[in-house]
């Protein structure tokens, strides 16, 4: 497997790669990667001639008083799971690498980004959009892969390829959970035993929510309110937002019908978690969403 660290030398290797015929997959990430990484990883192999995983805690995406510089990172642990998951090039830039001096553009997704953790975290997006238009342009692959622990930026990355017509079809994946349900994170890291224990309240809110629509429940506050109920329950809890939205347009719904995205942002301690799922109510009936796909177009824009 091999490191590279220069957009050049990156680009050096995608080019021998297309001379020879072959197709090329992207994992983007920013490192200390745990199953879900290597999910991502795995499904790129399964479809691709050649793997490449990205690692680059980006700077630009973190906003004031956020974790950017604890931020977990370990290179070396790193490149040995990746190797395990079949990755063949990992591109770890540094940050004067991708942002030199006098750097000035940036990339916005309007709408999209400007409920959930976008209404929270002020810029943000933007700085998701700007770093995988820039992983895009110089890895140009056939398929980038995506989790949809993170499902708002997953949708704002498919809007993003298919507004700016990027040659390339973006794969998602479901959330990879620990066996009690906690969705895989870097930051878990973060948690002591105590609050790793009250974490597990986001994924019991989620289900609680999707039980009560199941049994019928339409008006989205009272299944919100039950959510918000069901983690602050948890010692040492704090909600950023719970939120019962449509899964297509990430609008807040009164009425809950069609495709729901239930969404959380809960801090545990100093830890900032998210996690959500999607259900299909269809015919006044509500069926979890297995597949869990971001909605959009997934072919190339």
């Amino acid at each position: 497997m091999e490191l590279l660290t220069t957009i050049a030398a990156t680009r050096k290797f995608v080019a021998a790669a297309r001379q020879q015929g072959k197709s090329i997959g992207l994992v983007p990430t920013m490192g200390y990667l745990h199953e879900g990484h290597l999910t991502l990883a795995r499904t790129a192999r399964e479809q691709d001639d050649v793997v490449m995983m990205s690692i680059f805690v980006n700077p630009t995406q973190f906003g004031p008083g956020e974790d950017l510089e604890r931020y977990p990172r370990d290179l070396e642990r790193d490149r040995k799971l990746a190797a395990g998951a079949g990755v063949d090039a990992i591109f770890a830039p540094a940050v004067a690498e991708m942002y030199p001096p006098g750097y000035a553009t940036y990339v916005q997704v309007e709408g999209l980004t400007e409920v959930l953790c976008g209404a929270s975290r002020p810029g943000h997006f933007r700085g998701v959009a700007t770093v995988v238009s820039k992983l895009l342009n110089i890895v140009q692959p056939d398929r980038a892969y995506f989790g949809l622990k993170d499902y708002q930026q997953a949708v704002v990355i498919k809007r993003l390829v298919r507004d700016l017509n990027f040659p390339v079809d973006i794969i998602t994946v479901p959330t990879v959970r620990e066996p009690d349900g906690l969705a895989m994170s870097s930051r878990n890291k973060y948690l002591a035993p105590d609050q790793r224990r009250s974490a597990l309240a986001l994924y019991r809110a989620l289900n609680l929510g999707a039980e009560l629509i199941r049994s019928g429940e339409r008006r989205a506050a009272v299944v919100r309110e039950a959510m918000a109920g069901e983690i602050l329950a948890r010692p040492g809890t704090r909600i950023d937002y719970v939120a019962v939205n449509d899964a297509e347009t990430l609008a807040p719904l009164e009425e809950i019908k069609g495709r729901v995205l239930l969404a959380l942002a809960v801090w545990v301690g100093n830890t900032r978690l998210i996690d959500n799922l999607t259900l299909e109510v269809k015919d006044d009936v509500a069926h979890h969403d297995e597949k869990q796909a971001a909605p959009g177009n997934c072919h190339r824009g």
